[in-house]
């Protein structure tokens, strides 16, 4: 961070505007290698979603939040992780608005993103009741609670697997497939004649670029924050949480506009529990105890908002015909209210 103290206020913003054009772009390509790529080794959607974009796009949220649990500032590393929970779900209400054909919810046709959506409420009720109650030294000055919080990721994308297996119910009364994008076709079918090495090539190129620009942009965005009067709990919570959430917005609006609904859903949600196994690194690298223990009241705010959104959008899947108003599913009108009621509450302070 000290390298970008000497630039003036108006080159750190034409570094940010800069490194955010590049994840936009690289973003979008990875979404397409990744339809792609279920294609050819025949997985789901959803599962594309779930593992192999979260992971990539959370790359920035690791390096961002391990580097700033190493430097003492538990106040940047809870606030960055609780609010992109909630800044991360807003994500789908705006594709809902600009992108989708009727509501983002009414589109799934399995359950298993109700599901998976519950798993995600327990992890983040049990996740803002230890910050209530403190969490203790395990071993190594890690708390147990981020252990066992963190154990529970493996377990849970088990769970989901092998419930998709199952089949168990099917939803009925569906909106008609309309995924049929022209503005997607010819890039599609053009990647499609590639070779399998080249295809991968290209992967590893965008999750590169993310990486890189994501980390450059979370430390221009830390560099403009200490040119504010606002605490490091709101800059985590809003402008730190954005900026490192702009692979997710590219990927989940490359998705939407392909047609890729369920992989959007799966990006967010699987984003978000890996922003919970995250409180493991995280309170590794900081030295000074159990990092949950440190959450404040405004980190605790914004995890119960996270809380309250995911749930509007599980009872959207499980509504299926949610009322549109104005291009977007009430689920998502009501998903955008909790999030800029939540951006108005830290601005005034708790």
């Amino acid at each position: 961070m000290g390298a970008l103290e000497g630039f003036s206020t108006i080159v750190l913003l034409a570094i940010f505007v800069a490194c955010a054009g590049c994840i936009w772009i690289a973003g979008t390509r990875l979404t397409l290698y990744g339809d792609e790529l279920s294609h050819r080794f025949n997985l789901s959607r959803e599962f594309i979603g779930l593992i192999f974009l979260a992971f990539i796009t959370e790359l920035p949220e690791i390096v961002t939040t391990v580097t700033a649990a190493r430097a003492g500032n538990p106040s940047l590393v809870l606030g960055n992780m609780f609010g992109g929970i909630t800044m991360q779900t807003a994500i789908l209400a705006v594709a809902d608005l600009f992108i989708v054909r009727h509501a983002l919810t009414s589109w799934p046709r399995k359950p298993n993103h109700a599901l998976l959506g519950t798993l995600l409420i327990f992890l983040l009720a049990m996740l803002l009741a230890v910050t209530f109650a403190g969490d203790f030294a395990f071993i190594l000055n890690v708390g147990l609670a981020a252990v066992c919080l963190s154990g529970l990721y493996p377990l849970v994308i088990t769970m989901l697997r092998r419930y998709d297996e199952k089949q168990s119910w099917a939803p009925i009364d569906l909106p008609d497939r309309d995924i049929s994008h022209a503005s997607t076709t010819a890039p599609k079918q053009r990647l499609g004649q590639l070779r399998l090495s080249n295809l991968l090539l290209r992967g590893f190129g965008a999750s590169t670029t993310i990486l890189v620009a994501g980390v450059l942009l979370a430390l221009v965005a830390d560099a403009i924050s200490d040119r504010t009067a606002l605490g490091t709990s709101f800059i985590g919570i809003f402008l730190l949480a954005t900026a490192t959430s702009l692979p997710e917005i590219s990927t989940t609006f490359a998705a939407a506009r392909i047609g890729a609904y369920t992989m959007a859903l799966s990006n967010i949600f699987g984003s978000n529990l890996i922003m919970i196994a995250l409180i493991l690194p995280a309170d590794l690298a900081y030295s000074e105890g159990p990092i949950l223990s440190q959450a404040n009241s405004q980190a605790q705010f914004s995890l119960a908002i996270g809380i309250v959104v995911t749930a509007i959008y599980v009872a959207g899947l499980l509504i299926r015909r949610t009322p549109c108003v104005l291009g977007a599913g009430i689920d998502s009108w009501l998903v955008i209210g909790a999030y800029l009621g939540m951006i108005a509450v830290l601005l005034v302070g708790l």
